[in-house]
């Protein structure tokens, strides 16, 4: 029997690491905290797009591979509207208006 006492609630898990945890998969940068956390967005990471979807409001990011197949698929272009290109949304599955973040 172990010499730490029976912990019934199972608060002991929640609180006490163990030695061997897992690292972070925070990246390294600087923090934001307060009002700058809420309204800050991750660093953009390079050969990804982020997708925004009109129906669905949800922006996704993908890669430049899967953007290239989704538009190389049936799509379209129209310059004058809010979100201007016509594909299949990342995360409805379905024909869309969306806007692509080239810099996000």
């Amino acid at each position: 029997m172990s010499d730490r006492p029976l912990d019934p609630t199972g608060k002991g898990a929640l609180f006490d690491a163990p030695v061997a945890s897992a690292p972070d998969r925070i990246a390294p940068g600087p923090r934001h905290e307060g009002r700058a956390a809420l309204f800050s967005s991750p660093p953009r990471r390079p050969g990804t797009v982020v997708v925004e979807c009109s129906a669905c409001r949800v922006r996704t990011r993908v890669s430049l591979v899967d953007l290239g197949v989704r538009l190389a698929s049936v799509s379209a272009f129209l310059p004058v509207r809010r979100h201007p290109h016509w594909l299949l949304c990342p995360n409805c599955s379905r024909r869309q208006w969306c806007r692509i973040g080239w810099t996000e």
